[in-house]
């Protein structure tokens, strides 16, 4: 074997086994019919190897299903959401692990995706705006689908695993990796093909950025998620007996938020109720903490538009979990589901109005720096029960090639979670960064980087090199919702603790503004 990963999938590997076969088992030359000492301690040792090699090989042979959500928040029932009807997503973290406190390296649809992906930092990959393809710094890093398709895995995707364009791309390949897959499946369904339905609360702007909604008619399967579903299933259906990556990626909640009426019909309008903020909770916040696609409270819609657009954003949420549902039940027909870890997790957060009207992404916030992430793998103890530390998305791929031992010679930013899988009570030291670009406009006279650090009990965020263009800190003890920014007028004791994240910071993530190319419309 010479150190080299050995598989039933290399080619020749029945040859390999006979030479060593007849290699210990020849007849001596000698004329007495015994084995010698050193035949005898080699013939042990490869049934030894042997033996481990097959069992630990049929422990390796798992199932990966990949499903990513595009744009959820944690509006689910097994993150204490009370609104929300989430019966498929809530049991799947019922019989896994949930991890409570996940976090994204930048909340943006394409360096995210490139960032988990890949298992690198934004500032490794280079990658921070819609546009740029992470392959453009990095030609040669293997990706989380390649990593298995290199030992013996298949590996397909059906719908958005990296960045689309969204609703422009659905129907096509995207921002995707081709290297990546083996199989891939693009569907389009009435969501794409009747967008003159959709209403837009905000007419000036795309649907794809506008809060935009349609109660739809039709079949669940008639929508593209529908469709992105019943592809997967049939996928699973034909190559269930092979080691399979599949990537799911389901095109909503993102806007416009598009699903069957029934949905629409679990969230009466009037138990609809946007997020509290106090009087003045805006003052202590540094103007680039609010993006520059949002820079007015709530767009300045009324409140009848705004608790519809919740409406619309739930019911494309309710939708989704009913497609993970059929997925679900698709492993316990096929009697795979012993066999597969499953993986679920959104992009980023996503904001519904905190902080006296945010909405949608890209904030260093809570909301849209946390996010979902479920692991259930086979057999492991931790599951069914959550895990309360913190936690990176750069730590979902050395996770997954740990659980299935794979062989790669990449340096990953994260860590595996396999550990936190087993005991999700571990003591764990960890922290999470993320960040944000920027761009110029009215408000900032030049593109600022955003960084932010989150440990256990506190965040604290820059804006700009030494913090040029503010700096916050808060107290998630005291203040779970970051009402009071404790890096205005920090006391001895606050200026301490600040230095303290600042250097813990710094080794994730620079506040300088990066050299290589972007785009400033499209961050």
């Amino acid at each position: 074997m010479n150190g080299r990963h050995f598989s039933l999938n290399s080619p020749g590997w029945e040859r390999s086994l006979m030479k060593m076969n007849h290699s210990i088992f020849r007849k001596p030359k000698s004329s007495v019919s015994v084995i010698p000492f050193c035949d005898w301690a080699s013939m042990t040792l490869v049934l030894f190897l042997c033996f481990g090699f097959l069992q630990g090989n049929a422990l390796e042979r798992k199932h990966v299903l990949f499903i990513a959500v595009d744009d959820l928040t944690d509006t689910l029932g097994c993150y204490g959401d009370l609104l929300a009807h989430t019966p498929h997503i809530d049991a799947l973290a019922s019989s896994g692990v949930m991890f409570t406190r996940a976090y994204n390296q930048l909340p943006l649809c394409n360096p995210t995706r490139a960032s988990v992906m890949t298992g690198r930092r934004p500032d490794e990959i280079k990658v921070y705006d819609l546009d740029r393809h992470f392959r453009d710094s990095m030609p040669d890093v293997l990706t989380l689908p390649q990593a298995f398709l290199k030992n013996g895995w298949r590996a397909a995707r059906s719908g958005k695993i990296y960045h689309y364009n969204v609703p422009a791309s659905i129907g096509t390949s995207g921002h995707d990796d081709p290297s990546s897959w083996q199989e891939v499946f693009n569907p389009s369904g009435r969501d794409k093909s009747e967008e003159e339905l959709i209403f837009n609360a905000e007419p000036h702007r795309e649907i794809s950025a506008a809060l935009s909604w349609l109660s739809a008619e039709g079949k669940d399967e008639e929508q593209t998620d529908g469709m992105v579903a019943s592809e997967a299933i049939r996928y699973m259906e034909n190559h269930k007996d092979q080691p399979f990556f599949l990537g799911v990626g389901f095109f909503r909640p993102h806007t416009p938020f598009v699903a069957p009426r029934k949905y629409f019909d679990l969230y009466p309008l009037e138990e609809i109720r946007l997020p509290y903020s106090p009087a003045g909770d805006r003052l202590d916040i540094p103007i680039p903490a609010f993006a520059h696609n949002c820079p007015v409270p709530n767009y300045g819609l009324d409140e009848l538009t705004l608790r519809k657009a919740v409406q619309a954003y739930y019911a494309c949420v309710s939708f989704v979990d009913a497609q993970v549902g059929r997925l679900m039940e698709a492993l316990e027909r096929l009697q795979i589901e012993d066999e597969t870890i499953v993986v679920l997790w959104s992009d980023h957060g996503y904001h519904l109005g905190e902080h006296g009207g945010i909405w949608q992404k890209r904030t260093l916030f809570e909301k849209s720096a946390k996010a979902p992430l479920i692991i259930r793998a086979p057999e492991l103890s931790g599951n069914g029960r959550p895990c309360h530390r913190i936690v990176e998305f750069v730590d979902i791929f050395p996770t997954l090639v740990d659980l299935v031992k794979l062989k790669h010679d990449q340096k990953l930013s994260g860590r595996t979670l396999v550990p936190l899988l087993k005991n999700p009570s571990l003591e764990w030291k960890g922290n999470a960064v993320t960040q944000i670009l920027r761009p110029a406009d009215d408000r900032l006279d030049q593109p600022v980087m955003g960084i932010s650090i989150r440990t256990h009990r506190w965040r604290y965020t820059e804006w700009g090199e030494g913090g040029r263009f503010g700096n916050e800190l808060y107290d998630y003890q005291s203040d779970p919702a970051e009402f009071t920014n404790l890096a205005v007028q920090p006391d001895k004791k606050m200026n301490t603790l600040i230095r303290g994240l600042q250097q813990m910071l710094h080794q994730k993530a620079s506040p300088t503004t990066p050299v290589t190319p972007f785009n400033p419309r499209r961050l």
